[in-house]
């Protein structure tokens, strides 16, 4: 035979639909890759091509803003109400006085959590735009000191000194003051300050939590109030306490009895401090 292995690879090769074909000197298919081209046509990446095998990503630190007001509210209603009813049906007191005190309990309660949440965030507030100033300041009179200042908290967290300052420089010539609010006094759009948001949502869950209680004194006779609003109240809390571990994504069980433990005893100190004292608490 006048053609040997030997000369394949040194023949051409002509381009196929599906690979890369050498032809022998006879004119016949000597050697194919079938495969090959379909599969570099298929794998090869493009610049604005996600990789294949990327996954969306949740995350909960969002939720942080009107969450903790949430939970905070809630259990502060459930625990509160169910507490006052408790302590107030343990002094022997009638069925309508037990509600009365829940009642006024549920309403000084959520505008307190409203009017609290607002004060403490605001404040919060205020201190973050002050910093935000401050920097503001430095960034406008001492630029590459701020530009250093930078640079140090990326070498801290692992990177190159050159590196460090070539990331440093493009972050700032996009945002400065938000590369600087974000590193260096961690503050953030996602963790920021809301008071008008983490208001509302303390006194509504307030409100909620402190509704299921009072539910049960509409429906249970005054003898077993006590424990009818303990056995209950523990219930929500419990599921207050699985609800938020959801919402945050963080272990159910250990919430749960977080929760229901504080909730529990301070239902039980109010019992006893209305039963000792037989007078309203």
């Amino acid at each position: 035979m006048p053609c040997i292995s030997s000369r394949v690879n040194q023949m051409p090769a002509t381009p196929s639909e599906n690979g890369l074909v050498y032809k022998n000197c006879c004119g016949n298919v000597a050697f194919a890759l079938p495969l090959l081209g379909t599969f570099i046509r298929r794998h090869q990446a493009t610049p604005n091509q996600p990789h294949p095998m990327a996954h969306p990503e949740h995350h909960h630190t969002h939720r942080v803003g009107w969450l903790r007001a949430a939970v905070l509210g809630a259990n502060d209603g459930i625990v509160s109400t169910a507490s006052l009813i408790v302590g107030v049906a343990a002094a022997h007191t009638g069925h309508n006085s037990v509600l009365v005190a829940g009642v006024a309990g549920m309403m000084a309660g959520a505008m307190a959590m409203a009017a609290g949440e607002y004060v403490s965030v605001s404040s919060q507030a205020d201190s973050e735009r002050a910093d935000l100033n401050r920097e503001r300041e430095e960034l406008a009179s001492q630029p590459e000191h701020e530009l250093a200042e930078l640079a140090a908290i990326y070498v801290s967290r692992g990177l190159d000194p050159g590196l460090a300052n070539q990331v440093a420089r493009q972050l700032m010539a996009k945002d400065a003051l938000g590369a600087h609010a974000r590193d260096e006094l961690g503050i953030s759009e996602t963790l920021s300050a809301r008071p008008v948001q983490a208001a509302i949502a303390s006194a509504c869950s307030f409100a909620v939590g402190a509704v299921m209680p009072l539910l049960i004194v509409l429906v249970v006779p005054a003898t077993a109030l006590v424990g009818a609003v303990s056995a209950s109240s523990l219930a929500f809390l419990a599921l207050l306490g699985m609800l938020a571990a959801r919402a945050g994504g963080s272990p159910v069980l250990r919430a749960t009895v977080r929760v229901t433990f504080w909730g529990a005893l301070a239902m039980a100190l109010t019992a006893g401090v209305g039963a000792l004292f037989g007078a309203v608490v």
